[in-house]
């Protein structure tokens, strides 16, 4: 599999740019980009380290999440969450440019970054990151982690193994993805100085939460999409 590139380019108020070159690995589907020489301490792995982490310390002195949030957060911790910016995302099939506020798109990349980190409780997020996303809606990132854990249930049952057709599963993901969230915002508190990044981890919370609504509402809100496959089995039955 070939490593896969996904190029954001932050266009600010005052004109200057940020620009971030990722490259996911082809089969992990994890960052293969550097990780800055000198960490600062809020990225070590005891520090405000989330309750269900499986990692032990002494393989994993840094958490692997925070690692990866360092080169966002710094350079963008003088912007407040409601600043202007411009984004250019470029992947080998397409480019995406928006208007945007500071939060939404320092969100749309930590939501990329946070799925590829190497943490074990983001790591379900590779098919999405692998086919990401910018700038995702509620509606749209609910379509695209049902259908991403729904795919994954076809080749488990492929497999032999027993699908979960019930959502249990993906519940119970985002269920420890509120909580990785939670711990992400009390890093950052001592990291930060501006509310632009808290303020992404708090947007990205939102719709897992959104999500986890979904579910418990049986995703009613999605069915007329697919009344073409339920008015065939109608009328089949």
């Amino acid at each position: 599999m070939e490593n896969v590139a996904i190029r954001y380019c932050f266009t600010l108020g005052d004109g200057s740019q940020k620009v971030y070159d990722m490259e996911l690995d082809g089969q992990s589907l994890e960052l293969v980009d550097s990780v800055p020489e000198n960490l600062p301490s809020w990225t070590t792995l005891d520090f405000n380290e989330c309750p269900h982490c499986p990692l032990p310390i002494d393989t994993h002195p840094h958490c692997p999440l925070a690692v990866r949030l360092v080169n966002i957060v710094e350079p963008f911790d003088r912007l407040l969450s409601y600043d202007k910016v411009h984004i250019d995302v470029i992947t080998k099939e397409r480019s995406i440019s928006q208007d945007t506020t500071a939060e939404q798109g320092i969100g749309s990349l930590m939501g990329l970054v946070i799925a590829a980190s190497g943490c074990p409780h983001t790591a379900f997020f590779g098919p999405m990151a692998r086919f990401h996303l910018p700038l995702a809606s509620e509606d749209e990132t609910t379509y695209r982690a049902v259908s991403m854990y729904l795919l994954a249930q076809y080749f488990l049952k492929k497999e032999g193994h027993e699908a979960d057709l019930e959502l249990k599963g993906l519940t119970e993901i985002y269920r420890n993805i509120q909580v990785v969230n939670a711990y992400v915002v009390k890093r950052l508190r001592a990291a930060t100085q501006k509310d632009s990044s808290l303020n992404a981890i708090v947007l990205l919370d939102m719709y897992a939460k959104t999500l986890s609504y979904a579910i418990e509402e049986s995703l009613e809100g999605l069915r007329y999409l697919f009344s073409p496959f339920l008015i065939r089995n109608t009328e089949t039955a």
